[in-house]
């Protein structure tokens, strides 16, 4: 079962500063039509789609050429370039081949205008699950992937918890 969690962004007249110089917003709804939230979650169902099958023939349909990827591996920090990261995918072993159920969720997505959002996922490949957090821009009438950070919450070993 999926999840939608909305975050509207934040306008700067709104604000209200507390004691301890933390700052806490009423929230205001950005102008993003309904057909721009769905095509957005389109969107991202193909990316779900290319983490289950890793059919990088569909990889410049979700990513931008020019996207990054960052997050740590082992303990290192990684930065991925499109080039890299299809051959991360190509190399794995796909869920889908593994006949594993699928696990991937919207957690929250966020307007910052018509052409701009943040959405943080969880993906399950394998027995790795990670949230990530991608930044979407929507290029020609088509949401792109521009940016991706991950983290890599489980990798399945009851060892490593």
């Amino acid at each position: 079962m999926r999840r939608l969690v909305l975050f509207i962004r934040q306008t700067e007249a709104s604000m209200t500063p507390t004691s301890q110089g933390v700052v806490f917003q009423e929230l205001t709804a950005p102008a993003v039509s309904p057909a721009s939230r769905t095509s957005l979650t389109q969107a991202v169902q193909k990316y779900f789609d290319l983490m289950y099958d890793c059919d990088t023939s569909h990889l410049l349909e979700v990513f931008r050429s020019t996207a990054h990827l960052h997050g740590f591996r082992d303990g290192q920090m990684m930065s991925w370039s499109m080039e890299t990261y299809k051959n991360v995918l190509d190399k794995r072993q796909s869920p889908k081949s593994l006949g594993a159920a699928r696990a991937d969720e919207i957690l929250q997505m966020d307007f910052a205008s018509a052409d701009m959002a943040f959405v943080k996922a969880r993906v399950q490949i394998a027995t790795m699950e990670f949230v990530d957090y991608l930044t979407w821009h929507c290029i020609d009438g088509k949401w792109l992937i521009t940016s991706k950070g991950f983290y890599l919450m489980s990798d399945g070993d009851p060892g490593k918890r």
